[in-house]
């Protein structure tokens, strides 16, 4: 939980500045603390560094891929109860499956809407909490 008492610390790694910053002020808008990356090694840094407690995260990414970015945070002990919600612009069974295959726990369609966004930190915050 972040200091403000109500709020989660959520990480947005998306390759897409406007993706980033439309996220961003809807989770701010939500009472939540929002951290940035732009790539999935940017990710794997802050992820390290802020220990968030959701993960959004992009599927389409230069470099490393979202798949990719995922595997590695749930392969690592201290992060792998992290829940990630993929984002990808295509709604396919395949992307959902595989996102799954990778440990993610849920499938944001973008372009998303806030109620979306904030409806998934809010069921996943409530399953952390319920897991402490």
């Amino acid at each position: 939980m972040s200091t403000n008492g109500t709020g989660y610390k959520v990480l947005v790694i998306d390759d897409s500045n406007t993706i980033r910053r439309s996220a961003e002020i809807f989770l701010k808008q939500g009472g939540h603390e929002v951290l940035l990356a732009e790539d999935g090694f940017d990710a794997l840094s802050k992820v390290n560094d802020h220990k968030p407690d959701l993960i959004f995260c992009d599927i389409l990414m230069p470099r490393l891929d979202g798949y990719q970015t995922c595997a590695i945070i749930k392969r690592n002990a201290h992060f792998s109860g992290v829940p990630v919600v993929m984002l990808s612009s295509k709604d396919g069974v395949f992307d959902k499956a595989r996102g799954r295959m990778v440990g993610s726990q849920q499938y944001l369609t973008k372009p998303f809407t806030k109620d979306q966004l904030l409806q998934a930190v809010e069921q996943f915050g409530v399953a952390q909490a319920e897991a402490h």
